[in-house]
């Protein structure tokens, strides 16, 4: 039987997904926060020894997938934020929300700066000027988001005792 809180963090990995993949209007998608990255971000600051650069590379290929993307795009980007979280996941629990929120929001920009090098290696880069708004969306909406994952995680993911 899989314990309990695998199943919490793949369910809210899975849900972060589909908000990735949810179609929205044209105006609305330069705005949609990377939610993805965002929960992986959470989850190795929770459980920094369970879930990882693996666990990272497995959605990251799921969301080149769903999008269509070359495959190993977003994967590689993620890997490299997740690595950096794992490193300094110590120092980042300490922070007040706000400046986690600036972290992550430097954090979403550094993935979405090596998703742009990769998009320009293969001529699909972007020609907007709202490329970065996700970032900022991301970083304003961390605090609810950590507070909201916090809870989940409080509430499923307690071992149980017998």
């Amino acid at each position: 039987m899989i314990p309990r809180p695998y199943i919490t963090v793949v369910v809210t990995l899975l849900l972060a997904l589909m908000l990735s993949m949810l179609p929205l209007p044209d105006w609305a998608n330069y705005a949609r926060p990377d939610w993805l990255t965002l929960v992986l971000i959470y989850w190795v600051m929770a459980l920094p020894l369970t879930i990882g650069v693996t666990v990272a590379f497995i959605f990251g290929l799921l969301l080149d997938v769903s999008q269509s993307t070359l495959l190993g795009h977003h994967a590689l980007a993620l890997i490299v934020v997740i690595f950096l979280v794992q490193q300094l996941y110590q120092r980042i629990r300490v922070y007040t929300l706000i400046q986690q929120a600036m972290f992550v929001g430097i954090l979403l920009i550094i993935k979405q700066l090596i998703v742009l090098w990769i998009s320009g290696i293969t001529d699909n880069a972007p020609d907007t000027s709202l490329y970065f708004l996700p970032s900022l969306i991301g970083a304003i909406i961390w605090p609810w988001l950590f507070i909201l994952l916090r809870d989940i995680r409080r509430r499923f993911c307690q071992l149980e005792h017998h």
